[in-house]
């Protein structure tokens, strides 16, 4: 395998990026740097991205004519705003991808399920089957229940999301302390 199909097949998926700054021009113009600045944010600094990966795609979106420059603010900074192509592009992006997590669905519960926890393998062995467990229950909401929900269920799924993740946070917070 050549270096760079190595290095493509260890970052995020193919088109990921594109999807994240389709999104984010969606909702209001950005700089290339504001991008990077977004994502690294969203991602909890997991995932920063450069200039030699924002800028060519803006570019090509550009090309493509799904963007468009609005004029240079201060400094000469050049924000980009979806064109009415590239909101039907970012459409065409959703439905793909909606059609890509439907394919793997069913992989989702196996993967959590064989997932190695590196020198806590036995320690966490039982976390696998819940984590199994509670991606399948997302799943099933994403897919089969999300039309019937009411505002006190949506009220609910909320504050369960909410608490488990500060306790989680909690957890791993006090592990990294007492490194």
């Amino acid at each position: 395998m050549a270096a760079y199909a190595m290095k493509r097949a260890a970052g995020a998926p193919r088109g990921l990026l594109r999807f994240l700054v389709l999104k984010m021009l969606t909702e209001k113009p950005m700089s290339g740097a504001k991008i990077a600045e977004q994502i690294e944010k969203e991602t909890k600094g997991r995932w920063k991205q450069g200039s030699g990966s924002i800028y060519p795609l803006l570019a090509w979106l550009r090309k493509k004519g799904y963007t468009r420059e609005l004029p240079r603010e201060e400094a000469g900074v050049r924000n980009y705003v979806l064109t009415e192509e590239g909101e039907a592009f970012y459409r065409e992006q959703i439905e793909l991808g909606q059609r890509f997590l439907k394919k793997l669905e069913y992989l989702a519960p196996m993967l959590i399920g064989v997932a190695q926890f590196g020198s806590n393998h036995e320690k966490l062995s039982q976390v696998r089957e819940q984590a199994r467990r509670f991606v399948m229950a997302l799943l099933d909401l994403r897919t089969a229940a999300r039309d019937r929900l009411t505002q006190e269920n949506v009220t609910e799924i909320i504050e369960i999301l909410k608490d488990g993740s500060e306790r989680l946070e909690r957890i791993v917070q006090q592990a990294k302390e007492e490194k």
